[in-house]
C-alpha cells in the first residue's frame, strides 16, 4: 500500500496571472513519480479580490473562474478550463485532489443593506450591548455576473451572524447581526479564545440558517460533479461550530465518496481542545499538528540549545496520530504572513525526514520547500522585506524514501539531546531505514539491528555522508551523521 504524502502545491505570495493551474498539470507525472499521492490545492473560485485573490476572501463558491466578476474571469490561479485540465492530469497520474474549503465567511458583497446591529466587544465577544442601533451592512450577496447559473440562492443579512464593518454610520469593529437566529448569541462549539471565538472576519455565515445548511452542502455535491474530488482542507475550523462540520463531511462521505480525505484546520496547539473537537465531529476527519510545527520553529531557532528529545512532546501525533496530519511549514506561517512561525532552512530536512519517515501521522509537504519561493511584501515594521524561501535539496530524495524505505515497524532511540534517531525494520517484502540527525557538530548513533543485518554495507540515501557503514555480525554498527544534518542510511543492496 503507498504512504499517503500530501503536497500543499502553492503558498500565500505565488505569483499572480493565471499560472498555478497550468503548472500543475506540467508537473503532475514528476509529482507522482517523486511520491506524492495528494494534492491540496488552492481555493480554487472567485474571491473578493478577483483574479488577485489568494482565495481565503470567498465572494462566489460557484465562480470557478468562469465569470465575469470582482474585475475577472480567471482566478489568480488560471480560469475553469485550466482548472479541469489541471485536476485531470492528476488524476491520469494516479494522485488524488484535495479542495480547500473557505466557508466561515463571505466577502465583496454586490448590495448593502439596511440591518440592526448590536455592539461586541472584540476582546470578549460574550460581552454584546443590549441596545440595537441601525446601519448600512455589505451583506447582500446576488453575483449578477452568474446570473442565476449553478445556483440561484441569494445571500442576505439572514444569511450572517456578524460583519466588521458599517456605513451610516461609518463604524469598524464587531457587530453582532440581529436576525431570527441565535437569539441574538453566536454559535456555540466554536473555540473559547475572546470567550467565543465564532466571529473571524468579513460577513460572518449563520449555519444555524437552515437555507444556508442546505446550500453548502448543495455546493460540496456541485463540485464533486465539476472536478474530481477526492478530500477537503477545511479552513477556519475553530470558528465554525462542530455540529456543522459533523454533519457536512458526513454528508459528503455518503453523497460523494465514502473514502473522502479530509483535514481541517483548527490551530490550536492544545491537545484538549483538539481532542474536544475530534470528539465533536465524531471522529470524522483530521487534524493539523500545531504543536509539533511549533516545536520545529522552536528547534530550528534555538540550535545546539534544543532538546531533540522532547520534539514530540504535547504533540498531536504522539497522543491522536490516526488524526494527525503533520506539517512543517504552510501559508500562514510562512515569513510575512499572520501567524509567521517559519523553520529556518537550515532544520527543515530533520523535520521532513521527522515527519516522512515515521509511522505515524500523515505528512503534508509545502510548496516553496519543494521548488522554492521569492516574493516581497511589508512586514509589521511598515517596511517593505525581500523574502527568499529556497528549495530544500534533499526533499525530493526524502519523499521518494518514504516510498521506499519506511517500512515496517519503528524503534525509537532518543537517547542524546542534539542526536537522536529511529529506525524502520522494513518487512519481508519491503526494506527499512536508520534515521539518524543533530543539531549540532558531526556525530553518530550506536545501533544493532540484529543478524538479519549482520556484515552488511548501508549507505546515506541522501547524499549527505559518502561512506559506507558496514555492520558487523550481530548487524550493529555506528551510524554517523554530519553536524546540523540527517542522514538515512538505508542497506546498499536496496539501493
Amino acid at each position: 500500500m503507498v504512504a499517503r504524502t500530501l503536497l500543499q502545491f502553492f503558498h500565500w505570495y505565488y505569483p499572480d496571472g493565471g499560472h498555478l493551474w497550468r503548472e500543475l498539470a506540467e508537473k503532475s507525472s514528476d509529482l507522482a513519480r517523486m511520491g506524492i499521492t495528494d494534492v491540496w490545492l488552492p481555493p480554487a473560485y472567485k474571491g473578493a479580490a478577483g483574479g488577485f485573490s489568494v482565495g481565503y476572501d470567498t465572494y462566489d463558491l460557484f465562480d470557478l473562474g468562469e465569470f465575469d466578476q470582482k474585475g475577472s474571469v480567471a482566478t489568480k490561479y488560471g480560469d475553469r478550463s485550466a482548472l479541469e485540465h489541471a485536476t485531470r492530469a492528476l488524476k491520469d497520474n494516479g494522485l488524488r485532489v484535495i479542495h480547500d474549503v473557505v466557508f466561515n465567511h463571505k466577502m465583496g458583497a454586490d448590495e448593502k443593506e439596511r440591518v440592526h446591529l448590536r455592539r461586541v466587544n472584540p476582546d470578549n465577544r460574550t460581552e454584546i450591548d443590549d441596545d440595537t442601533f441601525e446601519a448600512l451592512a455589505y451583506t447582500r450577496f446576488t453575483f449578477p455576473g452568474r446570473k442565476g447559473r449553478h445556483s440561484e440562492f441569494v445571500w442576505d443579512m439572514k444569511c450572517f451572524s456578524g460583519v466588521d464593518h458599517v456605513e451610516d454610520p461609518d463604524e469598524d469593529g464587531i457587530f453582532r447581526l440581529v436576525n431570527e437566529y441565535g437569539d441574538g448569541e453566536w454559535n456555540t462549539e466554536v473555540d473559547q479564545e475572546n470567550g467565543n471565538f465564532d466571529y473571524l472576519m468579513g460577513a460572518d455565515v449563520e449555519f444555524r440558517n437552515r437555507a444556508v445548511y442546505e446550500e453548502l452542502k448543495f455546493w460540496g455535491r456541485w463540485l464533486a460533479e465539476q472536478v474530481p474530488v477526492d478530500g477537503f482542507r477545511l479552513d477556519a475550523a475553530k470558528h465554525i461550530p462542530a455540529w456543522f462540520f459533523r454533519d457536512w463531511v458526513g454528508h459528503m462521505r455518503e453523497t460523494v465518496d465514502r473514502e473522502l480525505f479530509v483535514v481541517a484546520e483548527y490551530w490550536h496547539p492544545d491537545m484538549d481542545a483538539l481532542k474536544t473537537y475530534l470528539e465533536l465531529v465524531d471522529q470524522q476527519l483530521m487534524l493539523f499538528d500545531v504543536a509539533l510545527h511549533h516545536s520545529f520553529h522552536r528547534a530550528a531557532r534555538e540550535g545546539e540549545g534544543f532538546d531533540l528529545r522532547t520534539l514530540f512532546d504535547g504533540s498531536l501525533v504522539s497522543s491522536e496520530p490516526d488524526h494527525a496530519v503533520t506539517l512543517v511549514d504552510n501559508h500562514d506561517t510562512q515569513p510575512l504572513q499572520a501567524l509567521e512561525a517559519p523553520v529556518e532552512p537550515w532544520f527543515k530536512a530533520l523535520a521532513y525526514a521527522l515527519i516522512l519517515l515515521r509511522e505515524q501521522g500523515v505528512p503534508c509537504v509545502f510548496y516553496p520547500d519543494l521548488f522554492g519561493a521569492s516574493y516581497t511584501d511589508t512586514g509589521g515594521d511598515g517596511d517593505d522585506h525581500r523574502i527568499e524561501m529556497p528549495a530544500i535539496a534533499c526533499l525530493p530524495k526524502l519523499i521518494e524514501a518514504r516510498q521506499r524505505f519506511a517500512n515496517g515497524g519503528q524503534t525509537d532511540i532518543f537517547d542524546d539531546a542534539g542526536c537522536i534517531a529511529f529506525v524502520r525494520h522494513g518487512t519481508e517484502d519491503a526494506p527499512g531505514c536508520v534515521v539518524v540527525m543533530t543539531n549540532g557538530p558531526d556525530t553518530g548513533k550506536s545501533i544493532e539491528l540484529g543478524p538479519d543485518h549482520a556484515s552488511t554495507a548501508f549507505v546515506d540515501f541522501l547524499g549527505h555522508r559518502s561512506d559506507e557503514v558496514v555492520t558487523d555480525d550481530k548487524g550493529a554498527a555506528m551510524f554517523p551523521v554530519a553536524g546540523g544534518s540527517v542522514s538515512v542510511w538505508v542497506r546498499k543492496d536496496a539501493v
